[in-house]
């Protein structure tokens, strides 16, 4: 295939016709959604065009074809936003290369029609981007100060990923995953952060990264990007944070449980739903906030939440209203239904730190109940066995966990790929644990089915649809005796 020029195909001064492919990632299809708000004709294609992103596009009257073809981008559309799932080799980029059609990727497209004209906001980091993100939009939506956003998650304020408003900020979470087949920089360069946010730094995206180093110059060149003006809020406990915001041209503000730091967590109380948590600035008392999850994790991500507003002129009563009202995200901690007494949680848990930190959350604030985990290994790090021993301290805040056992990663050795039987072992042998590996979700569910007694709380730990698991337990505790 021709390489593409980039230069050649910026985008033109007229366009009229957007045609995404890929149109079916969340992002991509979020980024659809804008366009057509913003007045474009927009078309996609993908290979999996399937709900929820089919009735949400097809709720929008944006034509999708099934599969992609050369003759999708015919009549030739101004311009094509090429998602990072499509290959060099993919027949549609073969013939985007042939008709010399003006393209970008997506993350060079949310920054052209929607962040530039903005002050960007961008929340960065392994854990907690999402929920951060979510936070923030929401208490500035709350402040009225009518935030644009795009977000990994669905943020139950809006029903959405997305949203273009007529005030001054963009919210972008900042992903540091490679953009595109054209570019394997990551997504975050291309967001023009004038304030940002590092929470947490680990090594992480094993597909794509060779190491931790890898993962840190990235984020260098993505610290690099803010003026002398802008300000860096990073959660300086984390040496690897410290370090990329050592090289920061900006002023940065350091958060987290050190009370050294500007921002630091003083305390927190969870009781429910609901978790209270005390702020110090600069070390002396500054104020209380509210918010509706639980864990440590959630304060810390909500007291870098309370930094950015702080900076932006937004005063604590405000930030603490903000923060009280937010619904959550789905897919964190999301309560999907309660049967028989039984309450069944989706989580999008997937790295050792993220799985340690949701648990103990979730034992917080269910503290007299049994926490039974669901783990499904799926990403394509924790289908490796780079996070095999990672993982064995992950689980002490369950009582019970049940492991499915992985669907193996074309092209790897057998002993560079994790292994849920060796895990489980692990669990039961050095952490006094009651853990047990199954073949499928099937088995999981006749196993759940076997041990659950009302009071339980089962988390189900995936960052994918793992066979709708969810809905399928809770019909299934409906028969329960």
């Amino acid at each position: 295939m021709t390489v593409l020029e980039a230069d050649r195909n910026y985008p033109p001064a007229e366009i009229k016709h957007v045609h995404l492919m890929g149109i079916c990632g969340t992002g991509m299809a979020a980024l659809a959604g804008m366009l057509q708000q913003s007045g474009y004709t927009v078309t996609g294609s993908d290979n999996h065009v399937y709900p929820p992103m089919s009735l949400f596009l097809d709720s929008l009257n944006i034509p999708v074809h099934n599969g992609y073809a050369g003759g999708n981008l015919k009549p030739a559309p101004d311009l094509v936003i090429v998602g990072n799932v499509i290959t060099r080799k993919n027949p549609e980029a073969e013939a985007l290369a042939e008709l010399k059609i003006p393209y970008l990727s997506f993350p060079q497209a949310l920054d052209h029609f929607f962040i530039r004209s903005r002050t960007s906001l961008v929340v960065a980091g392994t854990h907690g981007k999402t929920t951060t993100c979510s936070l923030l939009a929401t208490a500035l939506y709350t402040a009225r100060l009518d935030p644009s956003f795009m977000i990994g998650g669905i943020v139950r304020q809006f029903n959405s990923n997305f949203r273009l408003g007529g005030g001054k900020y963009f919210v972008a979470e900042g992903d540091e995953y490679d953009t595109a087949f054209f570019d394997k920089g990551s997504k975050f360069l291309h967001y023009r952060p004038h304030v940002a946010v590092i929470t947490s730094l680990e090594f992480d995206h094993a597909d794509i990264f060779a190491d931790l180093e890898a993962i840190k110059r990235s984020f260098k060149k993505f610290v690099a990007l803010l003026p002398q003006d802008g300000l860096l809020i990073a959660n300086l406990d984390d040496p690897n944070v410290a370090e990329v915001a050592a090289e920061a041209p900006c002023a940065v503000q350091g958060y987290g449980l050190n009370p050294a730091n500007v921002w630091a967590l003083a305390d927190f109380r969870t009781a429910g739903e609901a978790t209270r948590f005390s702020v110090l600035k600069n070390g002396n008392p500054w104020s209380t906030m509210t918010v509706k999850l639980s864990g440590r994790h959630n304060c810390l991500n909500s007291l870098a939440v309370c930094a950015v507003l702080h900076h932006l002129g937004v005063s604590p009563a405000t930030i603490d209203k903000g923060l009280g009202s937010f619904q959550g995200v789905k897919r964190r901690q999301e309560v999907r239904g309660i049967e028989k007494g039984i309450t069944v949680i989706d989580d999008f848990a997937h790295h050792p730190t993220a799985v340690k930190e949701t648990l103990a959350g979730l034992k917080q604030a269910y503290p007299n109940r049994r926490l039974i985990a669901v783990f499904e290994p799926r990403t394509n790090s924790s289908r490796r066995a780079v996070f095999q021993r990672d993982y064995v301290v992950a689980f002490d805040a369950a009582d019970i966990i049940l492991l499915r056992e992985p669907l193996p990663l074309d092209g790897l050795p057998s002993e560079e790929l994790f292994s849920s039987v060796r895990l489980a072992k692990d669990l039961v042998q050095e952490r006094n644990l009651v853990a047990e590996a199954l073949a499928d979700t099937d088995s999981i569910l006749a196993r759940l089915g076997a041990i659950l007694r009302p009071g339980d709380v089962v988390a189900i730990l995936s960052n994918g649809g793992f066979d709708n698991i969810h809905v399928r337990l809770l019909e299934q505790i409906k028969t329960l005796a």
